[in-house]
């Protein structure tokens, strides 16, 4: 089973999805039509950039901080979040997914994705 399959097999994931680095394409599981998991991938794709850039601008002040390479970020909403490590995305719903499970389980399948089209 692919990544987004096994993701959107777990308890609480609605709709999990991959993104090209260029922005050009993108794949989808779950609970989304297709023109609302392309601009998911978008706004995903568009997030990403924006938090390498800050990290970027962190490592400048904080030399030995440890943000950099950004491996990821999590919006939390009052209903459900988004997890995204890699250029892979899931949303979730926060009553019934376990956070922390599931993003340990993407950084752990996802740790070698190299991240220097980002």
């Amino acid at each position: 089973m692919s990544i987004l399959g096994t993701l959107n097999s777990r308890p609480g994931v609605f709709a999990a999805g991959e993104y090209s680095w260029r922005g050009d394409r993108f794949s989808y599981e779950g609970r989304l039509d297709r023109e609302q998991a392309r601009m998911a991938s978008i706004m995903c794709r568009a997030t990403t950039l924006g938090v390498h850039m800050q990290t970027d601008i962190l490592s400048d002040l904080c030399d030995r901080c440890g943000a950099v390479p950004a491996r990821g970020w999590i919006v939390r909403g009052p209903r459900f979040s988004v997890c995204v490590v890699a250029n892979v995305f899931c949303f979730v719903d926060n009553d019934t997914a376990d956070i922390n499970d599931i993003v340990a389980y993407m950084r752990r399948v996802l740790a070698d994705v190299p991240l220097d089209m980002v």
